[in-house]
């Protein structure tokens, strides 16, 4: 008969008591059991005495006789000091899925595009700044006297292209009372 060192649970709906019990490994949870070990109790606090309620010397026994604990009596033998517990090694358990992983790769590649075109816009603004410095200086090296002689062509151009002032309609209605008069 295989036996295992197992919880088996008590209480009332969300207020949890486990009874640490030897049983035949085909008997259900909370069904028929050897003998019981002691208790455990996860609503007390961590560092209470009553947490764990364990009869050592009877689990040694059932250990030597070939029972085999579950995950969680095997911590609670290992804090007692009846049974070392070897510790278990996963290191992919943290390590995100196929699916998780193309979409952190999407997310990734999202994010360089928009601080590259972030960059872009921040660099545009310093290149212009600088075309406008760089221009500053040949303005300021031309002589005066070419700016007014550029500038004085192009204001007689204006003076030009003006059409000739119509006349007023008060000066046409002075001029044809001069005539009716004279």
């Amino acid at each position: 008969m295989a036996t295992v060192i197992r919880l088996s649970r008590g209480g009332s709906k969300k207020r949890p008591y486990y009874k640490i019990v030897v049983a035949d490994s085909r008997m259900p949870r909370d069904g028929r059991f050897i003998e019981r070990l002691g208790s455990y109790n996860p609503l007390l606090a961590k560092d209470d005495d009553k947490r764990v309620v364990l009869d050592s010397d009877r689990a040694k026994h059932w250990l030597s006789v070939g029972a085999q604990p579950s995950d969680r009596v095997a911590r609670f033998l290992d804090a007692a000091g009846v049974r070392e517990r070897s510790a278990r090694n996963n290191p992919n358990r943290a390590e995100p899925g196929e699916k998780a992983k193309e979409r952190a790769e999407e997310k990734a590649t999202k994010l360089a595009a928009a601080e590259e075109a972030k960059k872009a816009l921040e660099a545009a603004p310093a290149e212009e700044d600088a075309k406008v410095e760089d221009a500053a200086p040949e303005a300021e090296a031309a002589p005066a006297e070419d700016a007014k002689a550029e500038d004085a062509p192009a204001e007689e151009a204006k003076a030009e292209e003006a059409p000739a002032e119509e006349p007023r309609a008060e000066d046409a209605k002075a001029e044809d009372a001069e005539k009716t008069e004279g």
